[in-house]
């Protein structure tokens, strides 16, 4: 049998950029930002320069001053729900209205907490962001 009656091969996987790439073939634009590896992206700033200024030091701090304090009330107002329900049933079971009780109330708010904490992380994380290409910005 020879090769002439086989059909053509219709795999693009060689042509691609690398056996990772899921980018679309015939791309006619420069890679964006977010895909580009380290050496096509060879205009950025010196990272351990930029990892020992001061600037990118403040950013550290100021996430973690965020950051710490929230995950430790998230924490706490999470896991008071079953520890309250162990320990002070009586409390719990205390009706507000109805057949509704202070842990129905209290697991109910546990996800208002969550939307609020996420709310804020959004805006928080916009302060950061505006931060780390200041940061960025003066290591170019």
């Amino acid at each position: 049998m020879t090769r002439e009656h086989e059909p053509p091969n219709t795999d693009l996987t060689p042509h691609t950029g690398s056996a990772t790439d899921v980018a679309p073939l015939g791309r006619s634009k420069a890679k964006p930002p977010h895909e580009q590896t380290a050496e096509e992206d060879r205009d950025e700033a010196d990272w351990e320069q930029l990892a020992a200024s001061a600037e990118f030091k403040a950013l550290l701090k100021a996430k973690a001053k965020f950051i710490v304090p929230a995950t430790v009330f998230f924490i706490v107002y999470y896991f008071s729900l079953p520890l309250l329900v162990g320990y002070a049933p009586e409390l719990m079971a205390r009706k507000v209205f109805g057949v509704v009780n202070i842990a129905y109330l209290f697991a109910l708010s546990q996800f208002f907490m969550a939307w609020i904490l996420a709310w804020a992380y959004v805006r928080a994380a916009g302060r950061f962001d505006k931060m780390a290409r200041a940061v960025i910005d003066q290591g170019k």
